[in-house]
């Protein structure tokens, strides 16, 4: 059949299973706005701001695993899309945005709204293209959801110019099945010669740590994680990425690491003779101070990207490849081996575990008159179960999500890891709410991020999705008020939230429900009364004790071995 370029896009995307778009509309994509009319296959989802478009797709491709998708116009709706790219990518999150572009001929001449969308987007994207023809802009999508979702994923731009989407300039419609990429083949299978040396490193371990990282959920092998991790009976820490691969109510999870990890999680990591690292990048906020990591230990390292393997900890043995074969392959390996590490040892190294855990360091002093952030937290994980999707902002309300919401399945915890973006927990739960409609999602948030993409309560509205924001006030840009009191003399300098508006009246100027809650005794209440209006959006409005902190704190320059833990909790 013949196609103009707005309708084989749609086609495209229809072959790829694409349900739902998140997009703005704009001069340059209003072909391809025409042709998303004319059809019902692809849902569209008219986000209040380009950014939100991103941040909603990158949730959507998390709490799901299909890639998210993104439309926006050119020049500020490619720009607007930028920061939700760059956090897709930091991520390694499956996403495809596609931007108009100006006509091909005046590309280069300041069109109206024109920027080099390529150019701008290269840095923080796994690929990108800019279609050079209306007969090949089939054969570039395919190629974009081939890069973007296989490999270690990422998002992936599609530049189209205004003039190859014209309705009445068809071309025949020939859509792929599959898609070959001379320059492009990622590995899968791990190489058999390394895997019998990591095996044969791990079954000589007197003090072995398992380390998890994002890749074991976005690789979908959480099943094989937690099989390797009981068949050896090592302790195991996961990074803020990797919570849930591997169950946080199980007795062989000693708690997150890094920065604002566990006491025990940390040492543990600075004390053991054998790393398995696993899916994960050894980035600065897990490593602290990288002289000092690790110092003992010899290091496996799993992962799919080869420009990971000693990036940024040199590491002993590394292994290529998907990380669920990989497991496999390895585990197929010890089972089939007589050798296990010496069980004397590994009791030993358990009780030296066991003597960091009885430090506590996750306690917390309750209060009467204070709301506790961490008390919020723990309470929505009683109240949901365990079993909500929980989407976060930045920042110490991030952290305590993090380590008192306990995370038992993957895919449940979605936050911006690498980059760090304030403004992405509304519209990420947005795009989970749209992408599992049948279960509960709470967004835990600050006073200072919800107002960066505050305007998506339209679009919650428009669409019905009943999010459940949990905001934790505490009228400070909370981390940053933190650092100034450790850091800089509790010299706060612009951390204070001056003028917040009423929330409760906001939320409910956008047709939602609005709760304030400042007394500690109404939080149980107020949470069941709230997640128990089922079709409703309600954001509840903790006002929290302001002088609370984030612990453990690894502090820059320091190690895993130089803690500041609670004053509460702080060993003689």
């Amino acid at each position: 059949m013949e196609l103009s370029g707005g309708k084989v896009l749609m086609e495209a995307l229809k072959e790829e299973g694409v349900e739902l778009i998140f997009g703005y509309p704009g001069g340059a994509v209003l072909h391809i706005y025409d042709a998303l009319y004319q059809q019902n296959s692809v849902k569209h989802i008219l986000v209040r701001h380009e950014q939100s478009a991103t941040h909603a797709a990158d949730g959507y491709a998390r709490a799901t695993g299909k890639p998210g998708v993104v439309l926006v116009t050119s020049g500020p709706g490619a720009t607007n899309a930028v920061t939700g790219i760059a956090t897709a990518f930091m991520d390694s999150v499956p996403m495809i945005v596609i931007s108009g572009q100006v006509q091909s001929r005046f590309i280069g001449s300041d069109a109206f709204q024109e920027v080099d969308c390529v150019g701008i987007t290269r840095p923080c994207v796994k690929h990108n293209f800019l279609v050079d023809s209306l007969e090949n802009m089939a054969q570039t999508i395919k190629e974009a959801f081939h890069v973007a979702t296989t490999g270690r994923p990422g998002p992936v731009v599609i530049d189209i110019p205004k003039d190859f989407t014209t309705p009445g300039i068809t071309v025949p419609f020939d859509y792929s099945k599959t898609v070959e990429m001379r320059s492009y083949s990622p590995p899968t299978q791990g190489h058999p010669g390394q895997i019998r040396k990591a095996v044969d490193l791990i079954l000589s371990a007197k003090k072995p740590m398992i380390y998890s990282g994002g890749g074991v959920v976005l690789g979908n092998a959480s099943e094989q994680l937690r099989a390797f991790t009981r068949e050896l009976g090592y302790p195991i820490t996961q990074t803020l990425m990797g919570l849930g691969a591997y169950p946080a109510s199980d007795k062989q999870f000693i708690g997150m690491l890094g920065m604002h990890g566990t006491y025990e999680a940390n040492l543990a990591m600075h004390e053991c003779d054998v790393l398995i690292a696993i899916g994960a990048r050894f980035d600065d906020r897990v490593t602290g101070e990288v002289d000092s990591f690790c110092p003992n230990a010899k290091i496996v390292h799993v992962d799919i990207d080869p420009a990971s393997i000693s990036k940024n900890v040199t590491v002993d043995v590394p292994i290529v490849g998907d990380v669920a074969l990989v497991l496999d392959a390895m585990l197929e390996q010890i089972r089939a081996s007589e050798r296990r590490a010496d069980p004397a040892d590994i009791a030993s190294w358990w009780s030296q575990i066991k003597a960091w855990q009885a430090t506590k360091c996750m306690e917390y002093e309750l209060s009467d008159t204070l709301i506790k952030p961490q008390a919020v937290v723990e309470a929505l994980w009683r109240e949901t179960k365990g079993q909500a999707y929980i989407t976060s902002d930045v920042g110490q309300h991030q952290m305590w999500a993090a380590q008192y919401y306990g995370f038992d399945e993957p895919n449940r915890w979605i936050n911006s890891g690498g980059l760090g973006t304030m403004g992405f927990g509304l519209p990420a739960a947005l795009g989970v709410a749209l992408g599992k409609p049948d279960d509960t999602v709470a967004c835990i948030t600050g006073e200072a991020s919800i107002q960066m993409c505050i305007q998506e309560l339209s679009t919650c509205l428009q669409y019905g999705t009943p999010i459940k924001i949990i905001n934790l006030n505490n009228r400070y840009m909370g981390m940053v008020r933190q650092w100034q009191e450790f850091s800089y003399e509790k010299r706060y300098s612009h951390s204070y939230m001056d003028a917040l508006p009423d929330f409760v009246k906001l939320a409910e100027s956008y047709g939602h429900v609005g709760m304030n809650i400042e007394n500690p005794a109404d939080v149980e209440s107020a949470l069941a009364e709230a997640f128990a209006m089922k079709d409703r959006l309600v954001f509840m409005n903790f006002v929290t004790d302001q002088s609370e902190n984030v612990y453990p704190m690894i502090e820059a320059g320091k190690g895993h071995h130089e803690m500041r833990l609670n004053p509460a909790r702080e060993l003689a």
